[in-house]
């Protein structure tokens, strides 16, 4: 069984088990979060409407960066130019229950 669940602007594919990583939430190390699911599958079946009352349970693990992205912007023949970076910051999760 899985679930697609509703983390902050993505969706991820989650099993019970899994270790994900989601945009960063202020929940202490040790907390359970519940998350909204899209879609489930169970077997052969799919449910995608009447998921009001299912949630994924997840434990928060703690936190995480993302990878350095540099950002940099050049005209030709003005001189202009300027570099930027950015490190996202994540929350680890682990996916403790999925009810529906």
């Amino acid at each position: 069984m899985y679930a697609i669940v509703r983390a902050g602007a993505k969706q991820q594919k989650v099993a019970v088990g899994d270790v994900i990583e989601i945009d960063k939430v202020s929940t202490a190390v040790g907390d359970t979060l519940t998350l909204p699911v899209v879609m489930a599958v169970d077997g052969e079946s799919v449910t995608v409407t009447g998921l009001d009352k299912a949630a994924v349970t997840v434990e928060v693990l703690g936190a995480a960066k993302g990878p350095k992205i540099v950002i940099q912007k050049y005209k030709n023949k003005t001189g202009y130019k300027k570099r930027q970076g950015h490190r996202q910051k994540y929350t680890q999760v682990k996916v403790t229950d999925i009810k529906l």
